[in-house]
């Protein structure tokens, strides 16, 4: 992350973690002292470099296959882990809380309740500056966002009444079938997804964050990524900004790595990601 901070200029990070790790696999438990401090020694360190850095609970929704609060999980299970992650960076205003990775294949008015108790929990155990990022269905894609998740998100309040500080998370891949499992893109998703995204969001005084993008280091990928990314800063007032997909401890042969290579940024890196910031 340092060599990110310091040679590319970037500022904020994305740290996923499993919920099952966090409580060493107990459902509703505490957080479990070793591997919660594992978990924290990355994030004091994203920490340490003076990036904003967003604590991501990559769980798809889900604990072992059953959707939080649509008949596996109950809210309070989810909501207990949440208070207890806030609890710990309440005195963090870097820290951006991810409340869920890519939700999907599931009603989204229940969801939307879902999102408010981990709202309210996070909230209730002090973090009360912290922006919070609330993701929709369809593994959080922007395209269908304002038919398939913007009505039932719009439901959530912040503890004060104000939606200001809870930011739709938003996630768009340029290849083929928008999945990101290709090294090529063919398209930017610029006219058909973000743009309306970005009026809707203008429309009613929301943001939204892009919190996984990428492709792989290919001419092509440079192109739309690179035009993607470009959108987004003209149109800075509805978009915060974006997060690369991947580095850390992603292998350099993923097809998406934006992993550096000694002090070597990737093209996609040194062109997009890092380039456009």
């Amino acid at each position: 992350m340092q060599h990110f901070v310091t040679g590319d200029g970037l500022n904020c990070f994305r740290l996923p973690v499993g919920w099952q790790y966090l409580v060493a696999n107990t459902l509703g438990g505490t957080l479990d002292p070793t591997f919660f401090a594992s978990y924290n020694q990355l994030v004091q360190a994203c920490l340490a470099t003076g990036a904003h850095c967003i604590v991501d609970l990559h769980n798809y929704a889900r604990w072992n296959g059953g959707i939080v609060g649509q008949g596996g999980p109950t809210n309070a299970q989810l909501n207990s882990v949440w208070s207890q992650l806030a609890a710990k960076y309440a005195s963090q205003p870097n820290i951006i809380f991810g409340t869920m990775n890519e939700p999907h294949d599931l009603t989204m008015s229940t969801w939307a309740v879902t999102l408010q108790g981990v709202v309210s929990a996070i909230r209730a155990a002090g973090a009360t500056s912290q922006l919070i990022l609330l993701p929709g269905t369809n593994y959080a894609a922007a395209g269908g966002f304002v038919a398939n998740s913007a009505p039932a998100l719009s439901t959530i309040k912040d503890s004060d009444g104000t939606t200001s500080k809870l930011i739709y998370d938003i996630h768009q891949y340029l290849d083929s079938d928008g999945s990101g499992t290709h090294a090529d893109c063919v398209t930017d998703h610029v006219s058909d997804n973000l743009t309306p995204l970005a009026s809707y969001l203008r429309s009613n005084g929301r943001k939204a964050f892009l919190t996984e993008t990428g492709g792989g280091n290919v001419a092509d990928c440079v192109q739309y990524v690179c035009s993607e990314l470009s959108y987004l800063n003209t149109n800075s007032d509805v978009y915060l900004g974006w997060q690369g997909w991947a580095a850390g401890a992603f292998a350099t042969s993923y097809v998406l790595s934006e992993t550096p290579t000694g002090n070597t940024d990737t093209l996609l890196v040194q062109q997009c990601i890092a380039g456009k910031f």
